[in-house]
Formats: C-alpha cells, sequence, structure tokens
C-alpha cells in the first residue's frame, strides 16, 4: 500500500494540529512548515516522523524555492495557518493589515506555486481553510475578511487553471471553531469565551480529511462547517 503524502502549515495548535494528528495516527507522510528552527523542534517532539521545512509565512520571501525540499508526488497541501487582528477601519492599522493580507493571502498563493509540481505528481489536493470572514463581511473584520475573500478568489482560479492537470482544489469554511485563535478573537470582542459553544478543531478535521479522502472521481469544491449553537435556557 502507498503511503500517502500531506503538507500542512498551522500544524502547531488548533485545527492543523488535530489534522496532523489523525494523518499521523494512521501512518500517512506528514510534511510540515515551521516559522522558526524553535517552532520545527517544538513539532519535531509532537510529530517525530514528519519533515520539517522552516519558512515564516509573514515573510514570503523564505517560501521561495521550499519546493525543492520537498521529494516526490503530495497528496494533498493544507493551508490551515492564519492571523486574525479586528479593528475598526477608522483605527486600522497599516502593519495589521499588512500582516493578514500577507500571512492569509499572499503566503498561500506562493507556497501553493512552489508545490504545485509535487501536487500535480501526486494528482493530490490543494486544501484552504478559509473562514466564514471569506464569505461575509463583519464589522471591524475588514482586513481579515478581505485577505479571506482574496483566498477564496485564489483557489477559484487555481482550480480553473488545475483540473487539466488532475488537481483538485477545496475551500473549506469553517465558522467559529474552539482554538487558540477563537479564544484570541473573544478577548478581542470583550466577549467571555466558552469553547463548548463552537466547532471542535476535531469535527473540521473530521471535514478536511473527508476532501483529503474523496476518490478520484469526484470534488467538493466549496464546504460551509457551522456550529449549532442552542439557545439561551436549553
Amino acid at each position: 500500500m502507498t503511503v500517502r503524502r500531506h503538507v500542512l502549515t498551522g500544524a502547531g495548535s488548533g485545527i492543523g494540529a488535530a489534522l496532523a494528528r489523525r494523518l499521523a495516527d494512521r501512518g500517512d507522510d506528514l510534511v510540515l512548515l515551521a516559522r522558526s528552527e524553535a517552532r520545527a523542534g517544538e513539532l519535531a517532539s509532537t510529530f517525530p516522523h514528519a519533515h520539517l521545512l522552516v519558512a515564516d509565512l509573514a515573510d514570503p520571501g523564505t517560501l521561495n524555492g521550499l519546493g525543492r525540499q520537498v521529494d516526490g508526488p503530495v497528496d494533498s497541501l493544507v493551508h490551515v495557518a492564519g492571523v486574525v487582528d479586528l479593528a475598526p477601519v477608522e483605527r486600522l492599522r497599516l502593519a495589521a493589515w499588512e500582516e493578514q493580507v500577507t500571512v492569509n493571502l499572499t503566503a498561500p498563493a506562493v507556497l501553493t506555486r512552489e508545490l504545485l509540481p509535487h501536487v500535480r505528481a501526486g494528482r493530490g489536493t490543494v486544501v484552504f481553510v478559509n473562514s466564514s470572514a471569506g464569505l461575509t463581511a463583519s464589522a471591524e473584520w475588514s482586513a481579515y475578511a478581505a485577505s479571506k475573500f482574496g483566498l477564496r478568489a485564489f483557489a477559484d482560479s487555481l482550480r480553473a487553471e488545475e483540473v487539466e492537470h488532475g488537481v483538485r482544489v477545496s475551500t473549506v469554511y469553517p465558522s467559529r471553531t474552539a482554538t487558540p485563535m477563537q479564544e484570541k478573537v473573544h478577548e478581542q470582542e470583550g466577549r467571555t469565551y466558552d469553547a463548548s459553544r463552537w466547532i471542535s478543531a476535531d469535527t473540521v478535521a473530521d471535514t478536511l480529511l473527508h476532501v483529503i479522502d474523496l476518490p478520484a472521481d469526484a470534488t467538493i469544491p466549496d464546504v460551509t462547517v457551522r456550529p449549532v449553537v442552542p439557545r439561551p435556557g436549553t
């Protein structure tokens, strides 16, 4: 049986960590992106059989040439990592705007370009973990939503380009998920964080596994995952 290979960003926590654990537990090969040597060491202790690549999504130039560090076909490239910093437009800092657009949009585009020959060779799947903010933008979410709307457009274009190469492209739109990022969002919103009200990272990982493992005769271009939030008093 051929062992499958997956390249992931964001494997250090939340959805990325849940997905990486599931893939590792079933014996698949993991190629994990780490922003620094120190972070790579931490990931290596959790995923001792993974191949670690060091590059900083906040500095997309470090991604140039990364494809040469990966050998052979890739079955899936899964973009999970992201950053969020809420603010109304009147107080939007340039640095915050640039960081979110860089990490959430530019870096995935560059990394996809670098790994595309490997994904083509594996007739694999590129999966973008987007957000409900990539479908509807709310107040104070302008920078994050803009980066995610852009990521949605990038995925749509890539899908149209790569169908002739046998590459499938899927975008997954999780709504609020119980992750450290969501805890930060609640803090910025001034709300009490209750993880039990939101989707678990493992549930989103289940969705990603379904997309990755889909038989070759079909594709799932887009899928939205929403929490079932009980009404007050229920």
